[in-house]
């Protein structure tokens, strides 16, 4: 059975990820760090539409963490394995850079850009000895025209979309896709304390996006009829940049 890991898939985003795919059929695997009561309600939301939903909980920015969680899935998973990827988790820890400490820099690229690396890396043997891989990165509009007060998170996001490109052309020939998904203003748990009322003044379409939105392109670039779509970074953002 092919399984979907979602990392950070407890809330906004990953949440409506989970669902859109269990929707789709597929079984997924909810991946969270802290929030047991908001991963379980997912979980619940999952079950309800008939697919199996399993909680892995680690942190995407501990190496090690990421071992142990996915070494013990695969011992009790034989004939199962990881083959959609979506790398969700992230964090924002807003600062002009003159006043950025160590840690804020530091913990917005472990979170997001290391655990790309780590998680992915470990998946891909997997999906490379089947054939057969769908990895769908949560860029950002951050990432592609840079934020005032985020050039942490920028960075972060940034360098993920020039790692989806090269991964892409490296396992293109095992029929493994690597695109990226860069949402502008979406509502959700990461965007709450941001001026929704000014903020969409900027957006062509007058208003925040909606996580179903980013998540139906996700569970598109998941699925069988985007095999031909590879190394590809699509905005989802209301006109906002083009």
């Amino acid at each position: 059975m092919k399984y979907a890991l979602v990392t950070g898939g407890s809330r906004g985003i990953g949440r409506a990820v989970c669902i859109k795919l269990a929707q789709a059929g597929t079984p997924v695997i909810i991946n969270y760090v802290s929030n047991d009561d908001a991963a379980r309600q997912t979980l619940t939301e999952v079950e309800a539409l008939g697919v199996k939903g399993e909680l892995l909980k680690f942190d995407a920015a501990s190496p090690e963490a990421i071992e142990q969680a996915i070494d013990k899935w695969e011992s009790e998973h034989n004939d199962d394995y990881i083959g959609i990827l979506v790398n969700n988790a992230g964090i924002r820890k807003d600062n002009l850079m003159i006043f950025m400490q160590n840690e804020e820099w530091n913990d917005v690229l472990n979170t997001t850009l290391n655990g790309f690396f780590y998680i992915t890396r470990r998946l891909l043997k997997g999906m490379m000895t089947k054939r057969n891989g769908r990895i769908i990165n949560m860029a950002s509009l951050s990432g592609l025209k840079g934020m005032p007060g985020q050039v942490n998170y920028s960075a972060s996001k940034a360098a993920l979309i020039g790692a989806t490109k090269a991964l892409a052309q490296e396992v293109a020939p095992r029929k493994i896709t690597v695109n990226a998904v860069a949402p502008g203003f979406i509502e959700s748990d990461m965007t709450k304390d941001l001026n929704e009322d000014e903020l969409k003044k900027l957006v062509p379409m007058n208003r925040f996006g909606k996580s179903e939105e980013v998540a139906a392109l996700v569970a598109f670039l998941a699925g069988d009829e985007s095999a031909y779509i590879t190394g590809e970074v699509i905005s989802i953002n209301g006109g906002l940049y083009t």
